[in-house]
């Protein structure tokens, strides 16, 4: 059997000769690598030049193609390891935020480091370093990327998401004449914080358990022996439930306005996020769970 690739402006990559039922998307996309060099990474398959892009576990025979078929290749540009820009998003948020709890005189003058510093100060420094340390710990130890890479440029949009908005809070909770909130806002909003940062890793953990090693499998996520993962009764993805009763938190403990923009900002990127995962659970599981929300029990 013969399938010849083509570009997606028509124009013939290669032919591949001696093509089985069981050749794989992800076999196809070695071919065109050593016919162009085009890294398999840089590639999207497709049946028609403006449809989906296949998966790498498809095959021939699922994709019902014969002998003098026709498929495309689309190079999606220059790429970078998940793990890489993980790594960086959150990396930056450490180094911002810590650097301007030591008050530099660059942003707060001369002087601004002699001036008494609250106790939430310190605090609220020691949840942001928590918060990002952990992130940074379960990408090395305990994510497991569905995809090697993302385009590259998702590194400067994501990092600079971050790292700005860790400077925009860092700048007013860190300042001078930064006024303290009252100790019942303080400490409920730490428990809060608290609470949802372990409820955070005990969800990653949990989906982490769901995906044997090397594998793209898939299965609907239940609760498990921790008691935090019950919200998967509720939820599909309460890992971003979590996310933003962290933030929540936060913004209690500090009363600062934009630590609550961060929240609410997160908060509809993760909703638009949780909807999509929602939807291609139901599609992909016909049992699953019908009383489930995507983000918020009851509501949404």
């Amino acid at each position: 059997m013969e399938i010849e690739v083509l570009s997606v402006s028509g124009k013939s990559v290669t032919v591949l000769q001696n093509v089985g039922p069981t050749t794989s998307v992800a076999d196809i996309k070695k071919e065109v690598h050593k016919a162009n060099k085009l890294s398999i990474h840089r590639q999207a398959i497709r049946l028609e030049t403006r449809g989906q892009t296949l998966k790498d576990e498809e095959t021939i025979k699922s994709l019902g193609l014969r002998s003098g078929s026709k498929i495309y290749v689309k190079d999606l540009g220059p790429q970078i390891g998940w793990k890489t820009v993980f790594l960086a998003e959150y990396a930056g948020p450490l180094v911002v935020y810590l650097w301007m709890y030591q008050r530099p005189w660059l942003f707060y003058g001369s002087g601004a480091d002699s001036v008494p510093t609250h106790q939430i100060v310190h605090i609220a420094a020691g949840c942001y370093a928590i918060h990002y340390v952990k992130r940074l710990l379960e990408t090395i130890f305990v994510h497991r990327f569905s995809h090697a890479t993302m385009p590259f440029f998702n590194l400067f949009k994501n990092c600079s998401y971050y790292w700005l908005f860790t400077a925009y809070v860092a700048y007013h909770v860190n300042h001078p004449k930064y006024t303290a909130p009252s100790e019942l806002f303080m400490y409920g909003g730490l428990a809060m914080f608290l609470i949802s940062e372990l409820g955070n890793l005990s969800i990653h953990v949990a989906l982490r358990n769901l995906r044997p090693p090397g594998t793209k499998v898939r299965r609907i996520p239940v609760p498990t022996g921790n008691p935090f993962t019950i919200l998967f009764n509720f939820v599909s993805c309460p890992n971003y439930t979590y996310e933003f009763g962290s933030w929540l938190g936060f913004t209690v403990m500090t009363s600062c306005l934009p630590a609550g923009l961060f929240a609410f900002a997160g908060m509809y990127q993760m909703s638009i996020w949780a909807l999509g995962k929602h939807k291609a659970y139901k599609k992909e599981f016909p049992n699953y769970p019908k009383g489930r929300k995507a983000i918020v029990p009851f509501i949404l």
